[in-house]
């Protein structure tokens, strides 16, 4: 009695494409079929974001389930983050103002991490933008005096002032909100506008308040150290995020975009370092300068 075998094998290791053939086995015969495979027949990553696709189909094969587990999950890891330094403001582990730029830092790049788990389509870019839009709205709200939750308003203002959060961080939940929704995953301009504020403009406050002592000529509420380090956190990551999402087939990595970014942050670096940001806020005119000049660039 004959036996069938199914034979798959890959065409990086083969000059020959095996069809998933029959092979049959009998006392009196062997027969299999092969075919050449057609020239550059390599499978191609597509911007499918295919790893992460495949976490959440362990629980799902519907598309909008799988958005709404990835919507659950990333709100998740930020409301996590955000819990873990109200703790540490209200038990005073860090400085406040040490605190804050910890806030600042880590919550938008964490939640860039979540991107690949959403589809990389209009519908994906809207789910992931209902984390940072409720953000929004809870800063009107705080800010506002509607709402009160002081631990929020001690982990992100300057001086304990709840209207302080119609300011900094309105603007910098709008901007991941305008990075999601009008650019997403496969735009290198919106995840550098948050690479340069997060990282950028968050170290080169760490940075420039302890080793800051050399002042920038025409701002003296700024350091050239501080700037240096704005201007490397900001093009540092940005790169990161460029490896990031080109490996989940988002985006092909290159050196021109790698120059492209370091303009980018250059451009965001001087308009932090400008008197009138110290004037407005820099949660609104860095992330402005960095969609502005990234659209001109890329």
């Amino acid at each position: 009695m004959a036996i069938s075998l199914i034979l798959l094998l890959p065409p990086s290791l083969h000059p020959f494409h095996f069809h998933p053939s029959t092979i049959l086995l009998s006392s009196t015969h062997l027969r299999f079929q092969i075919t050449h495979a057609p020239p550059h027949s390599r499978r191609r990553r597509t911007p499918t974001s295919a790893s992460a696709t495949t976490f959440l189909n362990m629980f799902t094969q519907n598309p909008v389930t799988a958005d709404v587990i990835a919507t659950v999950v990333s709100g998740g890891v930020a409301l996590t983050i955000l819990r873990l330094f109200q703790e540490t403001a209200t038990r005073h582990i860090f400085d406040s103002k040490l605190n804050r730029k910890l806030v600042h830092i880590s919550i938008g790049i964490a939640f860039m991490l979540c991107w690949p788990m959403f589809s990389d389509g209009r519908r994906g870019a809207i789910f992931a933008a209902l984390i940072p839009g409720i953000n929004v709205i809870k800063m009107l709200l705080l800010g506002l005096g509607v709402v009160k939750d002081e631990a929020t308003v001690i982990s992100m203002s300057r001086y304990g002032d709840y209207r302080e959060l119609l300011k900094g961080p309105l603007y910098y939940a709008a901007t991941i909100t305008l990075a999601c929704a009008l650019y997403w995953i496969n735009s290198p301009i919106g995840f550098a506008a948050v690479c340069n504020l997060c990282a950028g403009d968050g170290f080169a406050d760490v940075i420039g308040r302890r080793f800051g002592s050399h002042k920038l000529p025409y701002n003296k509420n700024k350091s050239i150290v501080g700037s240096i380090s704005m201007l490397m956190a900001g093009f540092l990551a940005s790169i990161g995020f460029m490896h990031y999402f080109a490996s989940f087939g988002y985006m092909t990595e290159s050196w021109e975009m790698v120059w492209r970014f370091f303009v980018v942050s250059l451009a965001s670096t001087l308009v932090e370092s400008h008197p009138l940001s110290t004037d407005l806020d820099d949660n609104l005119t860095v992330p402005l300068a960095s969609l502005l000049v990234g659209s001109l660039v890329f």
